[in-house]
């Protein structure tokens, strides 16, 4: 059997699950047939995100529902340029995301800001002229950018 190095889903514990999937569907995520009222999978162009309680997500990887703020891991949102990232990060905070740091130039040479979801999970969405990304945000890591600023 071969294993392949992906992660085809992410899974984030939420306070409300119905609330917490209204505000994906109004960033673009759309929801699965195959969801439930206890736990909703919201469909990407290359990712599935699964929304469940916290509590039943923490009991079902068997360990202590625990902590806030800011947990070792960001999600992220890359986009092909800084307008996207403008006009993506503005549609998130009109969806009720709460903006930890507007869009701006990074110490790294790219564009990003970072946003929270409405359970304190974040987001960064970033422009990375360094990589080579296609029309969907799918970075191709082998082969540099045609041009600087691509």
């Amino acid at each position: 059997m071969t294993t392949v190095p992906s992660i085809s889903m992410v899974s984030l514990g939420v306070g409300d699950v119905a609330f917490s999937a209204r505000f994906y569907e109004a960033l673009g995520w759309r929801t699965a047939s195959q969801s439930q009222e206890s736990v909703r999978f919201l469909i990407g162009h290359n990712l599935v995100l699964g929304l469940i309680g916290r509590a039943e997500l923490a009991e079902d990887a068997n360990v202590e529902e625990a902590g806030e703020g800011f947990r070792g891991v960001t999600l992220a949102a890359n986009q092909t340029s800084r307008q996207a990232v403008d006009a993506f990060f503005a549609r998130a905070t009109q969806a009720g995301a709460g903006a930890i740091k507007e869009p701006t130039e990074a110490s790294w040479g790219g564009y990003s800001g970072y946003f929270s979801d409405p359970d304190g999970h974040l987001w960064e969405v970033a422009h990375n002229p360094f990589f080579r990304t296609d029309q969907h945000g799918i970075f191709d890591l082998d082969t540099p950018p045609a041009a600087p600023g691509l």
